[in-house]
């Protein structure tokens, strides 16, 4: 039976319809911002080597997609070297990527096409100019001398289209990017294809296994080659004429490879493939619409929504079928839904994953099953999980808290008991042999347990983070506090007890005696000497100063242990805010919690006008999946989740004049923003707010809210 997936169902992966009035959006997404150094403030002062990068690439192909299609300067998979950088001159080819979007980890089960005009050559590098350049989320063109390029790409397919600018040969080498020297390429001419694979290894813990399964590829051709040979084709064209092959991908088999590729292009019309695919975005992007004269902050705004659908990673075929979680070359099919992978959880369980809570709460649930399934299949809820492994990459425990603020949102059409039990072995038990040296539970929880923090005697050396034991106090005491929510709500009250307790452990870090976060020893005695402003090992990317308002679940408790105003004002007035670093990214909107809740807007507003921008350089560090991005489209909408598990979001102001979000179920929040200079006050629906917050409650019920400021 012949799959064909239409523009309807291509938009059903991500649960929208597909709307044929909707706005065009797309001209206001510039794809290229944050392939170049972050040029920032607190990027330059806090940021150093790679956390200067935003590390984002002109990615063509549809939100949370399985492979990505970029233009390609640098030709390895390795560690923090993003397929594309801004400040190259030299074009090596067009790569189907799976690289994690503003991440400083690796690509992989990669491959790429390269034009060579002329003669054959493997030093085959251009020359390229960005004025020639075209890019969009669903289009990309390069014009070069001899030959001009065009790409759109569907969820796990692409077409890409070659006009040849004068009458010579053109050779389209295929080239499968493993530093290993292990990807395979096949040639069958009688049907005018290219097939292989590149295999997948695993990076931080098993750095260098297999993965347990590759990356596929089939390239067919529309023309006939005049000459075909192992990894590539060869046409002699006249000036004008076009090459148009059409690439599936798959993370199971070459055989599903092809059957993605016969349901999401079934033919050679590139010009209405390009169009379908603008309209997804087109209906993805109009979700969130904003009124404004500003044209550089709706640039800047639908740049980030189209950051921020990048992942979590599709991973299954058009017939369900993926690979096993830390499988060896098995595969399994999916019964319902979609399966995901690459979750950069440290830092998308703060907002990124937040935002589609709100816009796409069936897509949250398709991600909460997949990571059940990871657990399943691997016995443990993992902690990071990319490359479809177990990774131990970062701290924190935070999938419990993703699936603890999806639960408490009415997000649960999974197996909760399932989801449950992951989530209390994650946090009561400890792994041990091969099951933690393979990054399977949490670091160091046997300290944390003992002790009621980590000391500063555990080192942790089986993770990538070494150390940064304050740190992860301060997270799992979150994650506990997660956990005790869906344990009260379902009714296992010792859990609960227990948890809720365990929650208050950020207290055993926080030095009384100097108001911030500190390292401490098994014996209760401090780290000396202190520096607040510092990076000191026990602290994971920043100081103790910026780390110590991490305790999103209990700002009134952490008020009372520090002069919560005053260390707020003197973080902001010494320039020790950095927002190139997650953990931080509550702060700005913890003055609601003090008497001078007004201060929220004017340091929001600070953050929005010098951290972001519409050039090359206009993220401040690692977008990281998206996170530093959708940090952007909440605080310009006015709203912030400081702790998403609580379904609270503290209010500052929109930047907006409206902000209106289609929700589910056809219903719409609107937002405005009205400024009286004198009055302040928030109305939802005809009535005051008390507070500074709105509950998601609030929000998926629709209506109107209106600033006055």
């Amino acid at each position: 039976m012949r799959l064909f997936v239409s523009l309807a169902a291509l938009a059903c992966l991500f649960h929208i319809e597909v709307n044929a009035q909707s706005s065009d959006l797309l001209r206001y997404v510039q794809p290229l911002s944050g392939t170049a150094a972050s040029t920032t403030a607190s990027s330059r002062k806090h940021g150093s080597g790679t956390e200067s990068y935003a590390n984002t690439i002109p990615a063509v192909g549809l939100p949370f997609g399985m492979t990505q299609w970029t233009p390609q300067t640098n030709t390895t998979e390795n560690k923090c070297v993003p397929p594309y950088t801004y400040r190259d001159t030299l074009l090596t080819g067009f790569r189907g990527t799976h690289w994690l979007s503003g991440s400083c980890t690796q690509d992989y089960g990669s491959f790429t096409i390269m034009p060579i005009v002329g003669h054959f050559t493997t030093d085959y590098a251009v020359p390229f100019s960005h004025d020639k350049e075209t890019s969009t989320p669903a289009y990309y063109k390069l014009s070069l001398p001899a030959v001009t390029t065009e790409i759109t790409a569907t969820a796990r397919c692409s077409m890409i289209q070659f006009t040849m600018e004068k009458t010579d040969s053109l050779y389209l080498l295929l080239t499968p990017n493993s530093d290993r020297k292990e990807g395979i390429v096949n040639i069958h001419s009688y049907r005018r294809e290219i097939s292989g694979y590149n295999p997948v290894h695993r990076i931080y813990q098993g750095w260098g296994e297999p993965a347990g399964f590759c990356g596929y590829f089939v390239m067919q051709i529309e023309t006939m080659a005049t000459v075909a040979k192992p990894g590539y084709a060869a046409f002699y064209l006249q000036k004008g004429e076009q090459v148009r092959v059409r690439i599936g991908t798959s993370f199971t088999s070459i055989d599903n490879a092809r059957k993605n590729l016969e349901a999401e292009i079934p033919d050679w019309d590139f010009a209405a493939l390009k169009a379908k695919n603008e309209a997804v975005w087109n209906t993805a992007l109009n979700q969130i619409q904003v009124s404004t004269a500003d044209e550089q902050d709706k640039r800047i705004f639908y740049t980030a929504f189209y950051h921020a659908m990048q992942h979590p990673r599709l991973f299954n075929d058009v017939d369900g079928s993926y690979p096993r979680f830390t499988g060896d070359y098995q595969n399994e099919r999916v019964s319902k839904g979609n399966y995901y992978d690459d979750y950069s959880m440290w830092d998308i369980y703060r907002a990124q994953l937040p935002l589609f809570e709100i816009l796409q709460p069936k897509l949250v649930n398709d991600f909460v099953s997949s990571l059940i399934l990871k657990g399943q299949q691997g016995g443990w809820l993992p902690i990071f999980p990319c490359w479809n492994s177990y990774t131990a990459a970062m701290i924190g425990d935070h999938s419990t808290a993703f699936i603890a603020s999806a639960f408490n949102k009415g997000i649960k059409d999974y197996d909760v008991d399932a989801a449950y039990a992951l989530m209390r072995k994650n946090a009561f038990e400890m792994a041990t042999g091969d099951d933690y040296k393979n990054g399977k539970g949490r670091r160091a929880l046997d300290s944390y347990l003992k002790y009621g923090y980590i000391p500063m005697e555990d080192s942790v050396p089986m993770a990538f983070h070494k150390k940064e034991q304050v740190s992860r106090t301060l997270e799992y005491a979150y994650d506990d506090y997660a956990l005790s929510t869906v344990a009260k709500a379902l009714g296992k009250t010792e859990d609960y007890g227990v948890l809720s307790r365990r929650a208050q452990n950020y207290n055993n870090v926080i030095d009384p005696k100097v108001g911030m976060a500190r390292g401490k020893y098994a014996d209760g005695s401090w780290y000396t000497p202190f520096n607040a402003d510092k990076k000191e090992p026990y602290i994971t990317e920043g100081t103790p100063r910026q780390y110590t308002f991490y305790v999103p679940h209990d700002i009134s408790g952490l008020a009372k242990k520090i002069n919560l105003k005053a260390a707020l004002d003197s973080l902001f007035a010494k320039d020790e805010y950095w927002h190139g670093n997650e953990p931080g990214h509550q702060i700005p909107f913890l003055y609601n919690f003090t008497s001078t809740p007004q201060k929220t807007r004017k340091v929001v507003r600070k953050i929005l006008d010098e951290e972001y921008s519409d050039g090359p350089g206009g993220l401040s560090g690692n977008d990281d999946a998206g996170q530093m991005s959708a940090w952007y489209l909440f605080a310009a909408m006015g709203f912030y989740p400081v702790d998403p598990v609580s379904n609270n979001y503290e209010l500052s102001v929109p930047i907006f004049n409206t902000v209106t979000i289609l929700l589910p179920n056809n219903k719409k929040f609107q937002m405005r923003a009205i400024q009286t200079g004198d009055r302040r006050a928030v109305i939802y629906n005809g009535k005051e707010l008390k507070g500074h917050a709105i509950t998601y409650e609030q929000i998926m019920q629709g209506g109107d809210l209106v600033f006055f400021f």
